[in-house]
């Protein structure tokens, strides 16, 4: 292994820790794809391909870690080398972020935008849509790492595409989650792990409403984008009676008020029919003239799809019944039912 290849690193090294003083993180990643890159093209020079990238990688972290010190172990060298395949050629939307079009470009024309823990993370995936999915909400979104795992481990994407047609599903990967109808907002199942509803023997919605409010930063993460939470038990009088709503939230992308009962069993048709009057009053008595229609969100644990569907009007787009899960879903079985979902619209087009 010749010198100029350890000081071309070392210099990488050294360039990128003088601009950390404003970003460490991004400037840290560009440097890393930068050695990721280095990394793979000397080990493409050598005969035995396998031997000597363990014998580069070995030496390269014996120097660096002479001059670096910690942070250059062998496990984070090939974390760096894999980094570099997964993402060489590997391109996103870049119109949805248009306002860091100043951040630089690699040699490929890949910007980054988030931290190197953020991509460790994003690297593993092996979906590229999923992956670009991801990256795109955690860029958007402002994710800390906790929350963009908690949010792949809860399988977003695959619960957000198995509500949307072929095409709104490859957008996600495109554009990430965009709100555009009441139904781009809605989610099923919801997951509400964060709960801890699954340790009780038995609970009540009261008990279920209280945990979200204990939990309600959690619970706006796990409801989206533009969420604003209004108030609980939102008590409205009708005809001499009075009525109130489980949870209320405004979304601003929307610009719409969306409601929210929660159920702890099966759904009934006649829980549809409180939920419509619900939304109804909001639309006429509450909503001002430019916002936009009221949603009304039914939260149970089991529902009966056939209900759901021959109870609501045929053009309904603004009551929706969604299961929530006390658990995390299983990911493996969330893809299988995409993958379905996805061959359907095959033979549909087909017959």
């Amino acid at each position: 292994m010749n010198d100029g290849f350890l000081k071309n690193i070392a210099d990488i090294l050294e360039n990128a820790r003088k601009n950390a003083k404003t970003a460490v993180n991004l400037t840290m990643v560009y440097a890393y794809f930068e050695i990721g890159r280095i990394i793979v093209e000397e080990e493409q020079n050598g005969k035995n391909r396998a031997a000597y990238g363990k014998q580069i990688l070995q030496e390269l972290s014996e120097y660096l870690t002479a001059q670096f010190g910690k942070g250059f172990s062998v496990g984070n060298l090939k974390n760096i080398r894999q980094f570099y395949r997964v993402y060489a050629h590997d391109q996103i939307g870049e119109t949805v972020f248009s306002q860091f079009e100043n951040l630089p470009v690699t040699k490929t024309g890949r910007r980054f935008y988030l931290s190197w823990s953020h991509y460790l993370k994003l690297m593993r995936i092996d979906n590229a849509d999923e992956r670009h999915f991801y990256e795109i909400e955690a860029v958007k979104n402002d994710w800390s790492l906790s929350e963009l795992k908690r949010q792949f481990n809860s399988a977003l994407y695959e619960r957000l595409a198995l509500s949307r047609d072929r095409d709104k599903v490859y957008a996600l990967a495109l554009e990430g989650q965009v709100l555009e109808t009441p139904a781009d907002v809605v989610k099923d199942p919801y997951v509400l792990e964060f709960l801890g509803l699954q340790e009780l023997p038995e609970y009540s919605e009261s008990e279920m409403e209280s945990r979200i409010i204990d939990h309600l930063q959690q619970f706006l993460l796990e409801l989206g984008k533009g969420f604003a939470f209004v108030g609980r038990q939102v008590r409205f009088t009708f005809d001499e009676e009075h009525f109130r709503i489980d949870l209320v939230f405004y979304n601003r992308l929307l610009r719409c008020f969306v409601l929210f009962d929660l159920k702890i069993g099966e759904l009934k048709h006649q829980d549809i029919g409180q939920m419509q009057m619900y939304v109804n009053y909001y639309d006429r008595k509450v909503k001002l003239e430019d916002e936009n229609s009221t949603i009304g969100i039914i939260l149970c644990k089991d529902k009966n799809n056939a209900v759901v569907e021959m109870t609501l009007p045929e053009d309904n787009s603004q009551i929706f019944a969604s299961k929530y899960e006390t658990v995390l879903p299983s990911k493996e079985e969330l893809q299988r039912l995409l993958t379905e979902h996805l061959g359907d619209e095959d033979g549909g087009e087909d017959s």
